[in-house]
């Protein structure tokens, strides 16, 4: 049988505003991963290690940007910022989610 793999951050449906996406995001703002690397061919195995490794990260700030160190919060703002600018020039709207 065949592992499930992942498509990648920037194939993903929704611009890549879902919660795998999240994990990737989050993995760049600690220097986990490098920005370039948008884990296309991951399996799921993969994407869940490094979900328990950017919870690890995040544990120290109580999982809020706003505790985040200058460093840390810019390097967050930038990425989401820019993820925000790309979900939505693919036709995101986070207000027909709420509607949906």
């Amino acid at each position: 049988m065949t592992a499930k793999r992942y498509a990648g951050i920037h194939n993903e449906l929704q611009g890549g505003m879902t919660p795998t996406a999240n994990i990737i995001r989050d993995a760049w703002v600690f220097g986990l991963i490098p920005e370039e690397e948008t884990c296309e061919g991951w399996t799921v195995q993969g994407i869940d290690d490094l979900y328990d490794k950017v919870s690890a990260a995040w544990a120290p700030y109580g999982h809020l940007a706003s505790n985040l160190p200058s460093e840390l919060r810019e390097r967050h703002a930038r990425i989401y910022e820019a993820a925000v600018t790309r979900a939505r020039a693919t036709g995101w709207d986070p207000d027909r989610l709420e509607e949906d």
